[in-house]
């Protein structure tokens, strides 16, 4: 039975994936069972989650065993391992993308990070990615990094559906439209059916606080300690006040829908509470609203089915509020430029060690 918080949400319209992925769960039958007891509607996937899931336990020493014997070198073991999992976890979700007509029972793979400055690599990784999972509702992860927005539009314009990953600044994310409007049209250019290309926008919103909060903490004084904990959903709602702009409201857009394509939902992302002064389920319960994912660890997900008031829509509605945090988080001193350049860079390097470390540990064991 679907708990009371997961339903409510999405009779919001907010869509519950699980942001984690291991063999453990798929051979338990713990995925399984978040679907059926949890409402858990799709799963994102990135570096960090298959190297926490690949570097501990037994679920992956025949595959290991097998792939040393056939004298693999360490990246094509590691993939081969993530894909067979992020394979078998879109089988599991298989009815509940029939059931939403391709729009949940979605599985993430993210490209090498090591390749967010490279968006001739990460097109060439895509496809591979996208034809060895060989499954229609997986979404390949591409980072929005500046140099990866033209890979984006390629990637959809090859009918290949594309979480675009690490968007942290509401200027960045309308970019991220741009690059999603332009690869539906390309798609249709090349004779691709645009009813089977689906799209989310991940937009982190954790990290956003830890990071402000930091700087405040630093500033000091009241105006300053006023706004602790205020920031990560305030862009959230400016991001989705952009959403509304940029795609509910355009009629670009609606010509695109008017020929069978689905709208780009922003996925909140990050959405742990990092601060134990704040609220478990702060990143839910503040940013429900129609055409949203939100994607949680576990441990927000039981939160939000413990004890999580769902109240309908809290998004629309919200953005000159939001505004109004961040023209007075500028008054006090922020530089919010620099917050989310060094909130993009750190993203990356942070994925890029984890995929490093990743390797290492795998590497020893072949």
């Amino acid at each position: 039975m679907t708990s009371t918080a997961v339903a409510d949400l999405a009779a919001a319209g907010t869509s519950v994936w699980l942001d984690d992925l291991s063999r453990d769960r798929i051979t338990t039958g713990n995925l399984s069972d978040l679907i059926t007891d949890r409402g858990v509607v799709g799963v994102t996937t990135n570096p960090a989650i298959f190297a926490t899931a690949m570097s501990k336990g037994t679920a992956y020493d025949a595959q290991i065993a097998e792939l040393k014997a056939a004298g693999a070198d360490v990246s094509e073991a590691v993939f081969t391992m993530a894909v067979d999992d992020v394979r078998d976890a879109c089988d599991i979700f298989t009815d509940t993308w029939r059931a939403s007509d391709g729009v949940d029972g979605r599985v993430s793979i993210e490209v090498d990070p090591r390749l967010a400055g490279d968006p001739e690599e990460t097109v060439a990784q895509a496809r591979a990615l996208y034809e060895r999972v060989g499954r229609d509702n997986v979404m390949i992860k591409i980072p929005a990094t500046e140099v990866c927005l033209p890979a984006i539009t390629e990637v959809l314009g090859a009918g290949i559906s594309v979480n675009v990953t690490l968007i942290f600044s509401v200027a960045r994310y309308r970019r991220v439209i741009e690059a999603f409007l332009a690869g539906l049209e390309l798609a249709e250019a090349n004779g691709h059916d645009l009813s089977t290309i689906h799209s989310v926008a991940s937009f982190f919103v954790s990290r956003v606080d830890t990071e402000i909060d930091r700087r405040l903490g630093e500033i000091g004084g009241d105006a300053a300690g006023a706004l602790l904990g205020r920031a990560g959903v305030a862009n959230a709602r400016l991001a989705y006040r952009a959403f509304g702009e940029l795609l509910l409201d355009s009629p670009r857009w609606r010509d695109l829908a008017a020929r069978g394509a689905h709208i780009q939902r922003p996925l909140w992302a990050s959405t742990s509470v990092k601060n134990p002064d704040y609220p478990d389920t702060l990143y839910v319960t503040e940013l429900v609203g129609p055409h949203t994912v939100n994607t949680m660890p576990e441990n927000t997900l039981d939160a939000t089915v413990d004890h999580a008031v769902i109240t309908g829509d809290t998004l629309t509605g919200t953005s000159d509020s939001a505004a109004g945090t961040f023209r007075a988080l500028e008054e006090v001193g922020v530089d919010l430029d620099d917050v989310f350049e060094v909130l993009e860079r750190e993203g990356v390097e942070k994925f890029v060690s984890s995929w490093t470390d990743l390797l290492g540990v795998i590497g020893a064991r072949l």
